[in-house]
């Protein structure tokens, strides 16, 4: 039994954020997550990259995907409770990070050099970084990828939660571009939950944003949030 599930992409800072805020509900209102995937390169298996995405979106889509069966492996070999440890290990390696200034073709997150200290860190063997390459286990992310859909919609990406598995509530969002504080953590899940709780809902958006409040998009710990017109994709454009 789990109080929560919540899908993510380890590539997407929105997912990271969210998931980060979802930690905190969790800690203060002592419920249990499941961490389960959602594969941005999966969910635009599709779609024609060079005309629909900045240059490097493709080589980050795929990185995600990489680091994923890594996740699949780490559930199968040693349990679905370090599957959140191990996304919160590579979450911030990636997203707690000075930027990288990813090219066209290469990304590092999907590679062993960004995994294997990664895996050492956590005491997991070396050898589950063999999965980054085991196309094998796509199936079983694309099959979670569905069920989020299933669940959510088709015009979604991540991060999608669901509260109270199997037959509770689910939606996608919300995105976030900064964390609250610990103080206010719950009081905006109470809002979330409320809200999306109303069998009429559908969505609620606007689309001026701020850049997410995170290293990797060059903000550091403390510094004042820079709100600006910032498009960086919300659904199935995310990074």
């Amino acid at each position: 039994m789990t109080d929560l599930r919540f899908w993510f992409d380890p590539v997407c800072p929105f997912a990271w954020l969210t998931s980060r805020w979802v930690e905190e509900v969790a800690r203060q209102r002592e419920y249990s997550v499941q961490w389960r995937f959602i594969s941005l390169r999966l969910l635009n298996a599709h779609v024609d990259y060079a005309n629909q995405f900045p240059p490097e979106y493709e080589a980050g889509h795929t990185a995600g995907l990489r680091l994923l069966r890594v996740a699949a492996r780490v559930r199968d070999e040693h349990g679905d409770a370090r599957v959140g440890a191990f996304y919160t290990a590579v979450g911030t390696g990636i997203h707690d990070a000075e930027p990288t200034g990813g090219t066209p073709g290469h990304d590092r997150r999907g590679t062993r050099e960004f995994l294997d200290p990664v895996l050492a860190d956590l005491g997991l063997p070396a050898g589950l970084a063999d999965a980054l390459d085991d196309e094998a286990l796509d199936a079983r992310i694309q099959a979670e990828t569905d069920e989020a859909l299933a669940l959510a919609g088709k015009d979604v990406g991540t991060p999608i939660l669901q509260f109270g598995p199997p037959d509770g509530l689910a939606f996608f969002g919300p995105v976030i571009s900064r964390l609250p504080a610990p103080e206010d953590a719950v009081a905006l899940w109470d809002h979330v939950v409320g809200l999306a709780a109303f069998p009429g809902f559908t969505e609620l958006k606007r689309s001026l944003r701020e850049r997410p409040q995170l290293r990797s998009f060059g903000v550091e710990p403390g510094e004042v949030g820079r709100t600006e017109d910032w498009h960086g994709g919300s659904r199935r454009q995310k990074r």
